[in-house]
């Protein structure tokens, strides 16, 4: 069955019971959330967030919390080497992320590896390794997804060797996995025409079992660009046609499928973006020039 959902809110009165609301009514079957504010690391007790109605809901729908996926919010960047205090802070909010992960019942963290601020790739690197086995724990029941990134400034994980490389120097490898932004490998160089080649690619390198979740977004920029600039299915350069066939792609199946596209006058697209995956049938909706909105 196609797991689909999109990016959803979480805010007062309702929390995560809302951000299952919100998710229903774009029928969907999969969400993905932050655990509070993305800016900042104020967070609210998890006994407060309405877990035991929001999974209830989820369980009244047939939607397992496994569908559930947590995104760690941008403030957390384990590749600085250059602010030590920036490092810490990451990784004390990190372990707080797994925690508020884990009593959510949510299995998947997605994580942008971090930005190296000018230090090279390969001391990023060893930075995120660091940070990584110093905040994993045997008995931490998620997985943490670091996310293909579109390699702009000083992102580290733009390439699949880069993440591999990560993975690779991680003690706990059981507790890792990727999240494939499609916007962001298109943004990064690999040609989504091909995507078969893509795919394999990724299996020889990091293995497909690896892969837990998919961000589906198209591009506002050309190939290779390092933009990261999402766009509303099939109104972008990598169009709708790639991009359903990669929803629906039968080695994918089992992967968790979230969409990140841009709001549309200040209203989420999803509903329609979900049903045109559904159908797999594009049809024209925005009007000319709304895509920029």
């Amino acid at each position: 069955m196609l797991k689909i959902g999109s990016h959803v809110g979480m805010k007062a009165p309702k929390y995560m019971l809302g951000s299952v609301e919100e998710a229903l009514s774009y029928n969907s079957n999969a969400l993905m959330l932050y655990t509070g504010a993305p800016q900042n690391t104020r967070r609210k007790e998890t006994s407060e967030l309405r877990i035991e109605e929001a999974h209830k809901l989820l369980a009244d729908n047939n939607i397992p919390v496994e569908n559930v996926v947590v995104h760690a919010p941008y403030i957390i960047n384990l590749a600085n080497t250059i602010k030590p205090e920036t490092y810490e802070i990451a990784v004390q909010f990190l372990r707080t992320e797994i925690d508020r992960t884990m009593a959510m019942g949510a299995k998947y963290i997605v994580l942008h590896p971090g930005s190296h601020v000018n230090a090279g790739s390969e001391a990023g690197i060893e930075s995120i390794i660091k940070g990584l086995n110093s905040v994993l724990k045997e008995s931490d029941d998620v997985i943490i997804c670091l996310e293909t990134m579109a390699g702009k400034g000083s992102e580290c994980g733009r390439t699949f060797d880069e993440l591999k490389q990560i993975i690779d120097g991680v003690n706990l490898k059981d507790k890792m996995g990727v999240c494939l932004d499609t916007c962001h490998i298109h943004d990064a160089g690999y040609d989504l025409n091909d995507f078969e080649s893509v795919l394999d690619q990724f299996d020889n390198i990091i293995g497909l079992d690896r892969l837990h979740v998919l961000h589906i977004n198209d591009s506002k920029n050309p190939i290779s660009a390092s933009k990261d600039r999402h766009e509303n299915l099939g109104y972008g350069y990598i169009g709708f046609d790639i991009l359903n066939s990669i929803v629906n792609h039968p080695r994918l199946d089992d992967k968790i499928k979230v969409l990140e596209t841009p709001y549309v006058d200040k209203k989420p697209p999803y509903a329609i973006e979900i049903e045109m995956l559904k159908s797999q049938v594009f049809e024209e909706w925005l009007d000319e020039g709304e895509e920029d909105a």
